[in-house]
């Protein structure tokens, strides 16, 4: 894996009226890693994902993707950089033409970002079709005549038609049943294996994350709380939202189970956060620093980061 940056985001915000859905996100995605983002419902996950690849437009901050500035691009720039940034969305039945046939739905991109022609479109998009596991049949029929995994894998060869370096999987097994949910997975990692994919997987789901991730960002009121190497952060995680979102993982190793943690309360409302940590009101080691001043996102050794004052592992690094 390469250790340079494909996207590297800075003070990336996104604002609803009021509610400011991303607050202020600093992130490096590293060209052929996969990034699992993991939080809450309603956290911000997935409007960060939206506003790297301009689904969602940022209120504020930046996204170089290969040191270009995308959000200031516009035009025939934008639309040309824009096909190497795809998206995978977590309802394949309502991120599909239900009146088109597969064929064109998965051709659109190719039309767009490559001005093929529907015959010059349709070898690639045979090709994309046995790729994931649907065949060239498949071609000819329209959403509707397929099930839940198998619009899934539509929706993914429809990501994949401009050839794109880097792709958001927006949660696309969460509205599987559980039985297809493995299958799409591990078409995502042998995809991601074989075309040197960058990819953001964007999950509630810790054990789905822990097959396909690298590295682990965890998200909480519309900031990154933490980051680490998938194995380290498992091994212990260094923020107290994290630890008890792995206390609710069941294990069926011989392990000692981990102490089950219930956060008391519920989530702040985005468009009226906490003063201090953001996490104060919900964690159990909080002080009085937490209630009144921000922590930032500080590196602990080994390539670890946390938004913390009382991170659980070692000391920050000053």
């Amino acid at each position: 894996m390469s250790a340079q940056p494909l996207l590297q985001v800075s003070g990336l915000r996104v604002d609803f009226g009021r509610t400011r859905a991303v607050r202020d996100v600093d992130l490096e995605i590293l060209e052929g890693e996969t990034l699992g983002l993991v939080g809450e419902s309603g956290c911000g996950k997935s409007t960060l994902g939206r506003a790297l690849v301009r689904v969602t437009e940022p209120t504020g901050g930046t996204i170089h993707y290969r040191g270009l500035d995308i959000t200031r691009l516009s035009g025939t720039v934008f639309r040309r950089t824009r096909a190497e940034l795809q998206m995978v969305f977590q309802d394949p039945f309502g991120s599909l033409n239900p009146r088109r046939r597969v064929a064109d739905i998965i051709a659109e991109p190719l039309r767009r970002a490559r001005g093929m022609s529907r015959a010059a479109a349709r070898p690639v998009v045979d090709d994309l079709l046995d790729q994931v596991g649907l065949g060239r049949e498949a071609g000819e029929r329209r959403p509707h005549e397929f099930s839940g995994g198998q619009r899934q894998r539509v929706g993914i060869a429809r990501a994949l038609a401009p050839s794109p370096r880097f792709v958001v999987a927006d949660e696309p097994v969460s509205a599987l049943d559980v039985s297809i949910q493995a299958q799409v997975v591990n078409l995502l990692a042998d995809l991601i294996r074989d075309r040197g994919l960058t990819m953001l997987f964007i999950s509630h789901d810790l054990g789905v994350v822990r097959h396909i991730a690298d590295r682990i960002a965890v998200m909480y009121l519309g900031q990154i709380i933490e980051i680490a190497d998938r194995d380290a952060f498992f091994a212990g995680p260094a923020h107290p939202y994290s630890e008890a979102l792995l206390s609710s993982v069941p294990t069926v190793s011989r392990a000692p189970a981990r102490e089950r943690i219930e956060l008391t309360g519920e989530p702040p409302d985005p468009a009226d956060p906490p003063a201090g940590c953001a996490f104060h009101p919900r964690c159990r080691y909080a002080i009085d620093t937490c209630r009144t001043s921000p922590p930032p996102l500080r590196p602990l050794p080994g390539g670890r980061s946390v938004r913390c004052h009382l991170p659980l592992l070692e000391e920050v690094t000053t």
